[in-house]
């Protein structure tokens, strides 16, 4: 079978929202490539893990490159996709250099060359995100997450995924109710259900991401405590919960402030991420107008999360 392969040079910042765009239009995988891997301290931070090598990332942004079968509607599914992509300039949304190419690439080309980039890596004081298809022995202390991103919902080893997890393990002690808004793969609320969490609610608006977190979350055995469900944000969500996190777009966080707010138990935690670094100041404006009470921010690369509490 042919495949077209579809190629953007964009930003970090851009990555998301374009892949969410790619995974709208009906992506069969995605590869991102980001010049910024090359220059981690990957040793350092999550362990001895894999040689990168130049020669497979860009100079400078991100590449990133999604699978689609070659097919009658293929014209018409490339523009409405470069439409959506131009759209996300109304969201102050940096897309870099912008430039879009095209080629026709065989099956066996794509569907496994993409493993090389994701391996097991450790995101947290407790936490190694494993793919499916790799032998990893586990310390006593380390809780494993495995994931197959075959259906392009991430690695789960973005910085603001990351740092996600980070807050989960710090501020879960066992018991807590958590809702996990705009799920995407269901890493969130499989790493919240392993560190303790009571029970957790997964939500997402898309369907595709639905279907991929309640997969992920069978794999990992956590779906007698992780629930996921078609949602728009919090709209019709009942609390109390102990514990809202959301990795999201800076403008949606601002968006649903008070909706956390309300579903959150007095003195609850409000986790968010998916912020970029210079949109830090407004999305704490937010919060801070909107009864959370900031405990504290962290930041990795250009991106931020921020760890509140409910006044």
């Amino acid at each position: 079978m042919k495949w077209s392969e579809f190629s953007i040079h964009t930003t970090e910042e851009a990555v998301e929202p374009v892949c969410h765009i790619l995974h709208e239009a009906g992506a069969s995988g995605v590869v991102i490539e980001d010049s910024i891997d090359l220059a981690k301290e990957w040793g350092d931070r999550f362990g001895e893990i894999y040689q990168l090598s130049p020669d497979d990332y860009p100079e400078e942004g991100v590449i990133v490159k999604a699978y689609f079968p070659v097919n009658s509607f293929l014209a018409e599914t490339i523009d409405e996709i470069k439409e959506s992509i131009n759209g996300l300039l109304a969201y102050d949304i940096d897309l870099g250099s912008n430039k879009v190419q095209i080629a026709e690439v065989h099956e066996e080309e794509w569907a496994t060359a993409w493993k090389k980039y994701y391996k097991p890596v450790k995101v947290s004081s407790s936490i190694t995100i494993t793919p499916t298809w790799e032998e990893y022995e586990a310390s006593e202390d380390e809780t494993i997450i495995e994931l197959d991103p075959g259906m392009a919902f991430g690695t789960g080893t973005h910085p603001t995924t990351v740092l996600c997890i980070q807050a989960l393990d710090k501020v879960i002690q066992g018991g807590e109710k958590v809702v996990d808004v705009g799920t995407g793969s269901g890493v969130l609320s499989i790493a919240a259900a392993k560190l303790g969490a009571q029970r957790t609610l997964a939500l997402d608006l898309d369907y595709v991401a639905v279907e991929s977190a309640e997969q992920n979350v069978a794999l990992n055995q956590v779906d007698h405590t992780v629930t996921v469900k078609q949602n728009n944000l919090l709209e019709g969500i009942e609390g109390p919960f102990d514990i809202v996190v959301a990795n999201i777009l800076a403008e949606v966080i601002v968006r649903f402030v008070q909706d956390a707010a309300a579903v959150l138990k007095p003195n609850g935690t409000y986790i968010t991420s998916g912020i970029i670094k210079r949109k830090k100041q407004e999305v704490k404006d937010a919060l801070t107008s909107g009864g959370f009470l900031i405990e504290e921010i962290v930041e990795m690369d250009d991106w931020v999360a921020i760890i509140a509490k409910k006044k």
